[in-house]
């Protein structure tokens, strides 16, 4: 990346939280976040026509915000970044609409960018010394993917979920045991009692050395938990969420080293809300540190959606001179590196 450092504005509206960041380069200078949890809750998941209506409501309200957190005006941005996809469609076209009328109106240039790149890219803003080649993890409750990041803004999918994402099974299985949403935050707390021996759940795919699966082990958690309910020989619920997290975070874990050793590199990054997890973290600490490989995974605040990542992924683009045309629409199942 060049040592040019752009002051961009990034608007993250992919889902159901509204984010909007400013970065020099990859200098953070401002992060806020309007969450949807609570709106959210009592449906169980996240229902789009109220998120869509929840990112109208707060997104001129936060730009305003991040920028005076910044300490800058909007004709101080040297570009305007929105997330173009993959996402719920009305929660992208609020924030790119509003990205792309905020940039004609300062003629400042445009960037569109993919989602995953910004949590891709996210480690550089904890990690100064985070760069290519690398092996990257990202894991949240709509993608698990492995990916080969060969050079800046070359990236190869080594592998992804087949069925359930990471995120989305930790949510599936939360609500099941009644531990509430967002599922991945609630099994966290709760297994942080457990035995994560206690119950030896499935781990799929293992003649697949980058693929993921957790759609059984979904199914293994309900079909164990009724049976044993039924018998009066359930184990405690933390028992049971510690033993589904370690599963998840062994699978996960194991998938990524795996990925490292085929592809040789000696970096590796993670991004994605279920890199907030404490065990995974402390698993991929813990594996690094074996292997002699530099671990980069940003700080806990900056592995959930967030503006933040979105600037910066669209500060390294305007680097490069690359830019999008107003006249671009969102794309809901836009790949990483179209």
């Amino acid at each position: 990346m060049s040592d040019e450092s752009p002051v961009v504005l990034g608007i993250e509206t992919s889902c159901d939280e509204t984010g909007i960041g400013v970065v020099a380069g990859s200098k953070l200078l401002s992060n806020v976040l309007a969450s949807q949890v609570d709106q959210h809750a009592r449906f169980g998941g996240v229902v789009p026509e109220v998120a869509a209506r929840a990112h109208v409501e707060a997104i001129r309200y936060l730009t305003h915000r991040a920028l005076a957190q910044a300490g800058l005006h909007q004709s101080d941005l040297d570009g305007v970044a929105a997330t173009r996809g993959p996402g719920l469609v009305g929660a992208l076209v609020v924030g790119y609409a509003f990205a792309k009328s905020l940039a004609w109106a300062l003629d400042k240039p445009f960037v569109g960018v993919n989602h995953l790149e910004g949590h891709l890219l996210a480690p550089m803003l904890s990690n100064a010394g985070f760069e290519p080649p690398a092996v990257v993890l990202l894991a949240s409750g709509g993608h698990t993917v492995v990916i080969h990041m060969k050079a800046w803004g070359e990236y190869e999918s080594l592998g992804a979920t087949i069925d359930d994402a990471a995120g989305e099974a930790l949510d599936k299985t939360a609500r099941f045991l009644g531990l509430g949403y967002p599922g991945g935050p609630a099994i966290d707390r709760e297994a942080e009692s457990g035995d994560p021996a206690a119950v030896a759940f499935p781990r799929a795919l293992a003649d697949r050395p980058y693929d993921f699966s957790f759609s059984g082990l979904k199914t293994s958690l309900i079909t164990y938990v009724r049976e044993h309910r039924d018998a009066g020989t359930l184990p405690a619920i933390s028992d049971v969420a510690a033993s589904l997290q370690e599963a998840v975070v062994d699978v996960l874990v194991e998938k990524t080293f795996n990925a490292v050793d085929a592809m040789g590199v000696k970096v590796v990054g993670g991004g994605g809300g279920v890199m907030a997890n404490r065990r995974l973290r402390q698993r991929l600490e813990e594996e690094s540190s074996a292997r002699g490989v530099k671990l980069f995974i940003p700080d806990t605040e900056l592995c959930t959606d967030n503006g933040a990542m979105i600037a910066m992924a669209g500060a390294q683009r305007l680097t490069r001179g690359e830019t999008t045309d107003l006249g671009s629409d969102v794309s809901v199942s836009l790949r990483l590196g179209a």
